[in-house]
């Protein structure tokens, strides 16, 4: 698969995703300022890229993208909640978000925390409603509530957190990175797997591609608030140094970072090497591209 056809596939599964997104506080039960607040955030644009991973490894496996399509916006409403809280000023006090001003800043700080709380909460509505075969639907939240909380992505901000201002290990860096943000990329493959009937072998490989997937797209978005600029990024560019963050630049340099990037998605690839199949080709693509991106 070609950049150009595997960035059309991705924007076709994303506006998919995007679809759905906009009808789900279409309801009128949300008070209305809440539910600005909420879809200002997740309506903002991004990549998309862990629903998608969630609908293409379904896929892979057999599902179909539609079975699953709930699941997957509720890993993105995840995600804004998880974004929406770490701008605020008590975490990274970013004013800056996808090239707009940050929830807290569009609305205020009370309205931006429980837009992230009602986005985290609504996820597990939409992710407990799908019409499968409940096991599977059961065993996905699991995962997917491990890979969100504290033994996930909420453990790796503390740590985060923890480490800001200080000089952290490889070991430490790994670690926070492999919660913060690998975990949840690892559970959108895993959950899309478990959802699509895959096997335990598809699940172990779908971990391993997640795993790999997330440590390389960590590295390189490590890597673009270095060199990148604020224009592109939608973010601002250099303030991992000027809050102290700890990084992989800042401890291995650039064009050992590129390294480390380069073999995840090796890595990556190598998880997907017995799956002939069309959704496997994107998502060899897929890992391609985050070693390109530009934001």
């Amino acid at each position: 698969m070609t950049p150009q056809e595997m960035k059309a596939e991705l924007k076709s599964l994303g506006a998919l995703v995007e679809g759905r997104l906009a009808t789900v506080f279409g309801d009128g039960a949300t008070p209305v300022r809440l539910t600005e607040s909420m879809e200002y955030s997740l309506m903002a644009g991004g990549k998309r890229l862990r629903p998608v991973l969630c609908l293409a490894w379904a896929e892979l496996v057999g599902a179909s993208a539609g079975a699953v399509l709930d699941f997957a916006c509720a890993i993105e409403c995840i995600h804004t909640y998880s974004l929406i809280h770490d701008d605020l000023p008590a975490m990274d006090d970013d004013d800056l978000r996808r090239g707009k001003p940050s929830n807290h800043k569009q609305f205020d700080e009370a309205t931006a925390i429980l837009a992230g709380d009602g986005l985290l909460t609504e996820a597990f509505t939409l992710a407990s409603g799908l019409a499968l075969s409940p096991d599977r639907v059961l065993k996905a939240i699991f995962h997917l509530s491990t890979a969100a909380g504290p033994r996930g992505m909420v453990g790796g901000q503390v740590l985060d957190m923890g480490l800001t201002g200080k000089s952290a290990s490889l070991p430490q860096l790994r670690q926070m990175h492999a919660m913060k943000t690998g975990a949840l990329i690892e559970s959108s493959c895993v959950t899309g797997c478990i959802l699509g009937g895959g096997t335990g072998g598809d699940l172990a490989l779908a971990s391993e591609y997640g795993r790999a997937v997330g440590l390389a797209f960590q590295v390189t978005d490590d890597i673009l608030d270095v060199v990148g600029d604020t224009a592109a990024l939608g973010k601002p560019a250099g303030s991992d140094e000027a809050q102290g963050k700890s990084t992989y630049p800042a401890l291995l340099g650039i064009e050992k970072s590129r390294e480390l990037a380069r073999q995840s998605v090796d890595q990556a690839l190598a998880a997907l090497a017995g799956f002939d199949h069309p959704r496997a080709d994107f998502l060899r693509a897929v890992a391609e591209y985050i070693l390109d991106r530009t934001h």
